[in-house]
């Protein structure tokens, strides 16, 4: 499948995981995947190595910009930190559910009122429920935590795959944003819960994920080829 064959529906459901310490790297390797992805994810790593040039790049080259770095502090500082990231032209910002629902309403007033002030539109603030790592959690946490969600009007929530029948029974009306994507045959790496591309969207993902299956794969285009088929498939 050459880049112009591409849905562009599944290229829309495509974030690229950006997790590199070095602008430079991630610059290029946007500009590579740009054909498959519509939204490029930049998390912890490379948020800290360059700051907030990072999305300044990303933009540039027609992303929309997916900004991971979890945000999990007292509601006033979490407002506060909202407030600049909203103002950057990101897309998305994760804020760890765990914080409840006073911290998570902190960060989407935030996001909102950063985006004002820079005449933006706001970013859609994705509360993070349970890390795809963990294995173990409590039952009942995820609809706990799904529920300040909803409660704080955030745009999204990031889950597992297993736990997509949730968000369609308790809040359809939420973006769900699944990591730890693995297509059969690739490592799960420390992934606990991971799900195949098509798994995901047929359970009603609306947004995945998708780092080392394509970043690490000998063959990066043909990974995010085969990725990006499965996803037009199960749409």
């Amino acid at each position: 499948m050459s880049p112009s064959d591409i849905s562009p529906e599944a290229r829309s459901r495509l974030a690229l995981a950006l997790d590199v310490d070095d602008l430079v790297e991630a610059g290029r390797l946007g500009k590579r995947m740009f054909p498959w992805f519509s939204v490029a994810k930049v998390g912890l790593e490379l948020f800290s190595a360059s700051g907030p040039e990072t999305i300044g790049t990303f933009l540039d080259q027609g992303y929309d910009v997916f900004l991971d770095l979890k945000l999990h502090d007292i509601p006033t500082t979490v407002g506060k930190a909202a407030r600049v990231l909203g103002s950057l032209g990101v897309s998305y910002v994760t804020v760890h559910a765990s914080g409840g629902p006073q911290m998570l309403s902190a960060a989407v007033d935030g996001l909102s009122e950063g985006a004002a002030a820079a005449g933006l539109a706001p970013p859609m603030a994705l509360a993070v429920s349970i890390l795809t790592s963990e294995t173990d959690a409590p039952s009942g946490l995820f609809e706990e935590r799904l529920g300040y969600a909803v409660q704080a009007e955030c745009g999204g929530v990031v889950c597992a795959a297993n736990e997509l029948s949730e968000v369609r029974r308790l809040a359809p009306e939420l973006l769900s944003v699944v990591p730890g994507i693995r297509p059969d045959g690739v490592a799960s790496h420390d992934q606990g819960r991971p799900a195949t591309p098509s798994l995901a969207i047929g359970q009603g993902a609306g947004l995945l994920v998708i780092g080392r299956a394509v970043t690490n794969s000998e063959d990066p285009e043909g990974a995010a080829d085969d990725i990006a088929d499965q996803v037009a498939q199960a749409i």
